[in-house]
């Protein structure tokens, strides 16, 4: 039994120590954690609670079963959200925004504390709804579209003014969509259509104006030419005779591009195709 006993007791040693190694291997490895590229950490300790220092990537230590790891999503990241609304006029409204945010990193742990990590569906949806309700409020349906930048300008100020207050950044806020009751919708197109009828309207009676103001003009100007021929006969026959110069220069050139007509030199006296007589 000694020989025996002498025999297993290297063997139990060898055990305790390959199970210590184990234990510690395990300790070790649950005492490092890896913030991944484009997140951030926080350290939640059963005795002291959530702790302020922001981890940043890379791997780190902690204290095995008594402080977790808590990570945050800190990329720019794009949400859409749409508010039902009613502006200044009381017509209905539909208004959608697309955001991109992300969390202040140096407020993560009151975001974490008051919010949890789900902190932009609990925050972002509510105050977006704020924001275009007061905004849309103080314009007409009309000026929602002729004043559209205006309107984008004040809602996203005031997005990121409210969203700063819940430690969020707003990078870009954007208005991709205006709605509008169907009823409003046809009573634009209809106004827009006697719009385009008014204007049509107007061309022609402006164009009418102005071929009538043409054909005055017109008449004035022959009137002032008979005057003048009137003037040119009374004073002398110089105007009768560029007038008959010019005709004559008018049949001339007629007469040239005829290829039945033949021109004769002056003085001569030919007859073409007529027997001599005797």
């Amino acid at each position: 039994k000694s020989y025996e006993m002498d025999k297993a007791l290297p063997l139990l040693n060898q055990g305790i120590v390959l199970s210590l190694g184990v234990a510690f291997l395990g300790l070790v490895s649950s005492s490092l954690y890896t913030v991944e590229a484009g997140k951030r950490g926080l350290i939640f300790d059963r005795f002291s609670g959530v702790k302020s220092k922001v981890i940043s990537e890379g791997t780190h230590f902690l204290i095995p079963f008594v402080q977790n790891p808590i990570y945050f999503n800190v990329r720019i990241t794009p949400g859409t959200f749409t508010s039902p609304t009613a502006s200044k006029d009381m017509q209905r409204i539909q208004l959608s925004l697309r955001v991109l945010f992300r969390p202040d990193e140096s407020k993560l742990r009151d975001i974490y504390t008051n919010y949890g990590i789900d902190y932009d569906e609990s925050v972002l949806p509510s105050i977006a709804n704020e924001v275009a309700k007061a905004v849309i409020a103080g314009f007409n349906a009309e000026e929602l579209v002729t004043q559209r930048d205006n309107v984008s300008r004040l809602v996203r100020n005031g997005l990121v003014e409210r969203a700063s207050h819940f430690g969020i950044i707003l990078e870009d806020v954007s208005i991709i969509h205006i709605g509008f009751s169907p009823e409003f919708t046809k009573a634009i197109e209809h106004k827009q259509v006697a719009q385009q009828s008014a204007e049509r309207q107007k061309f022609l009676v402006e164009r009418s104006k102005q071929e009538k103001l043409a054909e005055v003009i017109l008449a004035e100007g022959e009137t002032e030419a008979a005057r003048l021929i009137q003037d040119a006969m009374k004073t002398g026959h110089e105007f009768l005779e560029l007038r008959r110069i010019e005709a004559a220069k008018e049949i001339a050139e007629t007469l040239s591009r005829s290829r039945s007509v033949t021109y004769l030199s002056p003085g001569n006296n030919i007859l073409l195709n007529s027997p001599q007589q005797h």
